[in-house]
């Protein structure tokens, strides 16, 4: 069992900027109301969770963030847009400035580990073949991956393609990491693995952290700031917050 690690003092997270500020919003997903009444925030040097059960909002909150669904209803900046004002051509800039972290992994299985995150880096305009390689390895490094640099996505456990997805989240150096369910398809064991991964990569970096889940076990082992979804609504919980 990895040890209880204590992130920074919640004093000092009022002092630092937001990356994420949301007022008074509404949350849909195809006309259909998912959270009412939204007031959430993420500051620099959070690790922050979205708890609650399967299809109480958590994913859509985190669709909206990286502007997979449409904000038509209240105010939300993120790592300085304005999801309310911005334009379709401005999505994929907004996604450069975050590392999402899906549960089921979405990996090109016909590509090694090296060729998934190469293809990652040059989609978005990467082309100095040097730097890609050294940005890789520097991110794979974090992961604890760099020997499994040529296998292919069906030659690795669960928990190692877990590992690759993160990889791929730091690629850029992101602003924000966006965590839907991440340990979800994972056993017992390896979610402590990649929750033990997630917080050693937050006390490295200070990159605050949303992590989406329904496990309410990990909040005690890992403990950061808390926001309950449910009927329709969302609140911070400070009973279960500790740092």
């Amino acid at each position: 069992m990895a040890e209880v690690i204590e992130i920074n003092n919640p004093t000092v997270s009022k002092i630092m900027p937001r990356v994420v500020d949301i007022k008074n919003a509404k949350i849909m997903h195809h006309q259909h109301l998912v959270l009412d009444k939204v007031n959430f925030e993420v500051r620099k040097g959070d690790f922050v969770y979205l708890i609650g059960r399967t299809g109480s909002g958590k994913s859509s909150l985190l669709k909206t963030l990286y502007g997979d669904l449409e904000f038509d209803h209240g105010e939300a900046d993120v790592c300085g847009y304005n999801l309310k004002t911005l334009k379709k051509s401005d999505i994929p800039y907004l996604r450069r400035r975050l590392g999402i972290v899906f549960q089921d992994f979405q990996l090109l299985s016909d590509r090694n580990v090296f060729d998934n995150l190469d293809f990652v880096l040059r989609a978005i305009g990467w082309k100095d073949a040097n730097k890609i390689k050294t940005t890789i390895e520097e991110s794979l490094e974090m992961v604890k991956l760099t020997d499994k640099l040529k296998k292919l996505p069906n030659q690795l456990s669960g928990g190692e393609q877990q590992r690759v997805v993160i990889a791929r989240a730091l690629l850029n150096h992101p602003e924000l990491i966006l965590a839907d369910e991440p340990t979800g398809n994972l056993d017992p064991e390896t979610t402590d693995e990649i929750m033990s991964l997630f917080y050693s990569i937050f006390k490295a970096t200070q990159t605050p952290m949303v992590f989406a889940t329904h496990n309410y076990q990990l909040i005690e082992q890992y403990p950061g700031i808390i926001y309950m979804c449910a009927y329709n609504s969302i609140s911070r919980d400070d009973s279960h917050f500790t740092r």
